[in-house]
């Protein structure tokens, strides 16, 4: 009898959280963002709960209208480092750009974090939508948006090439005979490309996993052909189960079309669930976040998509402004999403920014009522698993607590981890070694 498939849960640690006040909340610690033991904490209840992966968001520019979270944050190798001592199982998920950085250092970074962390570690690669990124790297001008997904389809291929310069069985570590290594399995890139010139080796061997598992978040049409094409899992997100299945079904078939196994393109919606006892206290604590938020402070995240557009030049209470191609050239799929969502319910800019700065979650009510909601997008083959943060305080701690268990009741979650590796327990193949293959195609 086959096994039930069971869905796949990652952890977004995002410090104070991921809008405009939600550190003004009480129950929100000031220094969230910073604060290394609250992190050690959020690891290991995911760990605890069974949480395939834990994931840290970033990004290369702030301004004076940055969200809170963005002004004063770790970096994401660096404390995924660390949180590898304080973990065994879990994965450690960081984001890191292909536009504003080199492969050969790349593919160290992540090779070390995959092989301090025993296999768990994955990059979730971005090509850095905000244009003011190109003035911190001495860059005049931010790469348009093709443009910066041609740089991070060479990129992705220099560092997998790099992260099989050493064969598995390369380490040979002979005392006896004096041989470290065997040269014969020792292999140089000598990549000469549009962008990057790398010749190899890299000086770290593959981890038990193989390689660092890729994740992707693109929603633009070149996005999601880039994630169908190289990624092993894709982060989105979506307001109704239609869309979700509609994306869903879209990314597969284009994996398929590239001659990849569909089953081995995760989709992770990003969801920010919020449970109480009854209806009642999951919406008194939503709405305890949303008296948060100041007109004001709507405004400037809505335009954080907009290369920080300056909104309040318009009135609140009028149509939503025509932008034109604003946005464009940074967070194309959402911009372009927004200004579709505001023509189409003749919105006002008021309502299009509360709406943008928070949310009402699909997910929201009683631990049963939740799991619910989980299990019917699963089902419905809208998600291979979800990415759980909190849009209010203790949001991912209440999912593990309360939801979870009802999962695992079902029969929807695993009770233990299969694997030791981000990609055993994802259920993801060890790729194999390029020159190894070669070797025993001759």
């Amino acid at each position: 009898m086959a096994k039930r498939k069971q869905l796949k849960l990652g952890a977004m640690l995002h410090g104070v959280g991921s809008s405009t006040s939600l550190w003004r909340h009480p129950d929100i610690p000031s220094d969230a963002s910073v604060n290394f033991e609250l992190y050690k904490s959020w690891v290991e209840k995911a760990e605890a709960g069974m949480f395939d992966l834990a994931f840290i968001a970033d990004g290369l520019y702030i301004n004076e209208k940055s969200i809170p979270h963005f002004l004063n944050r770790f970096e994401p190798l660096t404390i995924l480092s660390a949180l590898a001592a304080v973990s065994k199982r879990i994965g450690l998920v960081g984001t890191l750009s292909t536009s504003y950085s080199e492969p050969f250092t790349v593919a160290r970074q992540f090779g070390s974090l995959d092989m301090i962390s025993g296999g768990r570690a994955g990059w979730n690669i971005v090509t850095s939508p905000l244009e003011g990124s190109a003035l911190n790297y001495s860059k005049k001008e931010h790469p348009d948006h093709s443009r910066r997904y041609r740089i991070a389809t060479e990129y992705v291929e220099v560092t997998r090439g790099l992260w099989d310069s050493w064969e598995d069985d390369a380490f040979v570590r002979d005392k006896e005979a004096g041989v470290f290594f065997d040269p014969a399995k020792m292999h140089a890139l000598n990549h000469e490309g549009e962008f990057f010139s790398v010749k190899g080796p890299l000086n770290i061997a593959r981890s038990k996993q193989g390689q660092p598992v890729i994740f992707q978040a693109g929603a633009s049409e070149v996005g999601k052909d880039y994630a169908a094409k190289q990624a092993d899992a894709i982060f989105t997100g979506h307001e109704t189960l239609e869309e979700a299945v509609a994306f869903y079904e879209d990314v597969k078939r284009r994996a398929a079309a590239f001659g990849r196994n569909p089953d081995n393109v995760l989709v992770f919606p990003g969801i920010g669930p919020v449970i109480g006892s009854t209806e009642e206290e999951a919406e008194r604590k939503y709405q305890e976040v949303v008296d948060l938020v100041s007109p004001a402070n709507a405004l400037l995240y809505l335009g954080r998509y907009f290369e920080h557009h300056d909104f309040s030049q318009y009135d609140l209470d009028a149509p939503f402004p025509e932008l034109g191609e604003l946005g464009r050239n940074s967070f194309q799929s959402t911009t372009d999403k927004i200004k579709q969502i505001a023509k189409e319910r003749s919105l006002t800019l008021r309502q299009v920014a509360l709406s943008v700065a928070t949310p009402r979650p699909v997910f929201i009510g009683t631990p049963e009522q939740v799991a619910d909601r989980v299990q019917q997008w699963f089902e419905a083959g809208a998600a291979d698993g979800f990415m759980v943060g909190s849009s209010v305080p203790h949001g991912l701690e209440d999912f593990i607590e309360h939801v979870v268990p009802i999962l695992q009741e079902r029969g929807l979650f695993r009770t233990e981890y299969e694997e030791d590796t981000l990609r055993g327990n994802l259920g993801l193949p060890i790729p194999a070694n390029r020159y190894t293959k070669s070797a025993e195609h001759v």
